[in-house]
């Protein structure tokens, strides 16, 4: 009779045992999905948004060409299907991936305003002449 309340003993610490390491790896699971949706998507999509938000509004010429550049040099960044590639449109001329500063004046003020996003990020800019207005 006093083995088999012994062998009861072990098989419930044995069971509790199996419990306890259970919970810790449910525990340990739940504490990955936390640190994978951290919100490092949303950081990495500001930052991507910010190179382009800072060009916004009226922009003389000098500071435009400076914006194509940006897009240039992200565009060739982001690998091919990526939806991170932004498009321009300058003085109405057709959609493109790649700009060019021609056409650009440096002296001339620009309207430059963000007009798509895809995801969150910013997907389309579009540049035309400003009408009247200040220097910035």
């Amino acid at each position: 009779m006093e083995n088999a309340s012994k062998a009861l003993i072990i098989a419930g610490a044995i069971l509790l045992a199996i419990l306890l390491i259970s919970l810790g790896i449910m525990i340990y699971n739940q504490a990955q999905d936390t640190v994978s949706n951290s919100g490092m998507d949303q950081a990495s999509t500001t930052a991507f948004n910010n190179q382009f938000i800072k060009y916004e509004g009226k922009q003389k010429g000098t500071m435009v060409k400076s914006l194509i550049q940006e897009v240039l040099a992200s565009n060739s960044d982001a690998t091919a299907g990526n939806d991170a590639k932004v498009k321009m449109i300058i003085n109405g001329a057709a959609e493109t991936e790649t700009p060019t500063t021609s056409g650009i004046v440096n002296s001339n003020l620009y309207d430059v305003k963000v007009t798509e996003y895809n995801g969150g990020r910013i997907s389309q800019i579009t540049v035309s002449a400003a009408t009247g207005g200040a220097t910035p």
